[in-house]
């Protein structure tokens, strides 16, 4: 990101909860970016797909 564009913002302002909160779901509904034990992918290619689907699937519920 440009200097010129960052701005660093508190813990009191409230501008991260958003991206925190996408976060949090990323973890609840995707485990494996959790555990390599259950829901592991051997390749990055699959994990990464898995991702875009997630992702996809997301913004699709999110504009209804």
């Amino acid at each position: 990101m440009p200097d010129e564009q960052h701005e660093a913002t508190g813990k009191g302002a409230g501008q991260t909860c958003h991206i925190e909160r996408f976060n949090n779901i990323l973890r609840q509904r995707l485990g494996r970016f959790v555990r390599k034990t259950l829901s592991f992918s051997k390749t990055d290619r699959m994990h990464e797909n898995c991702l875009l689907l997630f992702l996809h699937e997301h913004n699709k519920n999110c504009l209804k």
